[in-house]
């Protein structure tokens, strides 16, 4: 009789496989298998270490992986799913690798680094029955992440799997959260954005635009915005095209940047203030959920102060309470430097000035991410205008209106941010009453679209809006 101790676990089980491999091998082997290994190299494995999963084993067209936490499964399997039809899109139907995925919670055998029981059976069998690009999960899967994900879930209701001696209730993951899933006419709706124009106070043209559909969601204005070539620039395009998804969303460029005036008398946090309840007035808009990004979060924080009735929450990421000239000696000192600098050399022709402070934005970005940002920086205002604006927000501090704020507040900051100091966002984030505060892995000051924060960035708005 065997001594040997059984090891038991309570996991979340992925099982995954190819959905027509043998169809696929048939038509191009080597070709099949190339694809393949490029999809795991650049998107798979990195997804499983990023969710904290382990391969347990892989099949020549499938593998099975397993996760300490139900929601860490399920946010990377939407992952790869997501991922998958990103690298598809250019794909012939017929060629494309697409997974089937199933996902289940239960008790597990260990032995010898494999795992065997129901557990591993019922997310098999989802997998079997699930759709090519579709995650399929159980009733448990379901119950420990409903409201906790941002996801839209079907009911399938009760099927009988192979070999599993009891109904399982089956539930489907729709909506791999892009919009190239939508109807026709939700896409092209998607992809356009109307720009219209209005008058502050003080005769300062303002542009704003209106994208989407959905639920108002506002965003005030930051340093270095362009309504047109932000919406086409991979800089940004993700961000706001990722936001009107889920909302009707009005943005627009401060006074001093993009379309709106750039020589104008006054660039002050007022001002911005102003600009902003200029610019919902104009749009129609009573009351609202704001988002702030960078310095935006300062305006938007001023206006839900000053106007507690028209701001439903206030959502920030990668803001400060305090400008950078007031944080410390040796920063006031450096970004002095930078405006005397960026009066010489911001509308130069060679971008090595500009270089320096995408440096600082998207440390992380490629050469042509930093060549269009680069660009961005001229195009979007005067160099003297750049140097006016830096040189307010230095000197921002709204740490005494924090403790007056009275809405649902979300904040959020990327833990590397060479910009913006995460300590900065944490002042923030402590001074507001009731602030929820997430840090994401990171060194941009904004996120770029391959990078997890993005994701992550989506679905905690649409959690925070609809909680």
């Amino acid at each position: 009789m065997s001594t040997k101790r059984v090891v038991r676990q309570l996991m979340a089980v992925v099982a995954a496989d190819v959905a027509g491999y043998s169809r696929l091998m048939a038509a191009d082997e080597e070709g099949t298998l190339a694809d393949m290994k490029s999809h795991r190299r650049a998107l798979i494995d990195p997804k499983i270490r990023q969710h904290r999963g382990r391969i347990v084993k892989t099949t020549g067209d499938g593998m099975l992986l397993e996760f300490a936490s139900v929601v860490d499964a399920v946010r990377c399997a939407v992952d790869v799913q997501r991922g998958m039809i990103a690298r598809n899109e250019t794909v012939a139907q017929e060629k494309r690798i697409e997974f089937r995925i199933g996902i289940n919670v239960g008790d597990i055998i260990i032995d010898d680094g494999d795992i065997y029981g129901d557990g591993v059976n019922v997310a098999a069998r989802l997998e079997g029955i699930a759709e090519p690009g579709g995650i399929f999960i159980s009733r448990q899967v379901f119950d420990q992440v409903d409201g906790k994900l941002a996801l839209r879930v079907r009911k399938l209701g009760s099927r009988n799997l192979k070999n599993i001696a009891k109904p399982v209730e089956v539930f489907a993951i729709d909506q791999m959260g892009r919009s190239d899933e939508a109807p026709e006419r939700d896409r092209a709706e998607q992809a356009i954005q109307k720009v219209k124009y209005c008058r502050a106070p003080d005769g300062v043209r303002l542009a704003y635009a209106i994208s989407g559909s959905g639920p108002i969601l506002v965003k005030s204005a930051n340093w270095m915005n362009h309504l047109e070539y932000d919406w086409e620039s991979p800089i940004w395009r993700h961000v706001f095209r990722g936001l009107s998804r889920d909302h009707t969303l009005i943005r627009y460029d401060a006074r001093g940047n993009g379309m709106s005036d750039w020589d104008v008398d006054e660039l002050s946090l007022d001002a911005w203030v102003s600009d902003l309840e200029t610019i919902v007035d104009a749009a129609g808009v009573q009351r609202f959920p704001l988002l702030g990004m960078s310095q935006g979060c300062a305006i938007s924080v001023a206006y839900a102060v000053r106007y507690p009735e028209r701001v439903s929450h206030l959502v920030l990421y990668g803001g400060f309470a305090l400008g950078g000239k007031k944080r410390a000696p040796a920063e006031k000192e450096r970004r002095n430097a930078m405006t005397t600098l960026m009066r010489l050399g911001w509308g130069a022709d060679n971008p090595s000035f500009r270089q320096m402070f995408t440096g600082l934005f998207i440390p992380g970005g490629t050469h042509e991410q930093a060549d269009i940002f680069n660009e961005l920086q001229r195009r979007t205002t005067s160099p003297e205008c750049a140097a006016r604006y830096f040189d307010v927000v230095g000197d921002f501090d709204i740490t005494h209106r924090l403790a007056d704020v009275k809405v649902p507040t979300l904040v959020m900051h990327a833990r590397g941010d060479l910009m913006v100091p995460i300590e900065a966002g944490r002042q923030l984030a402590a001074g507001i009453p009731g602030a929820r505060f997430i840090a994401f892995e990171g060194q941009n000051h904004l996120f770029l679209e391959h990078e997890p924060a993005s994701d992550r960035f989506f679905e905690e708005i649409r959690l925070f809006l609809s909680g």
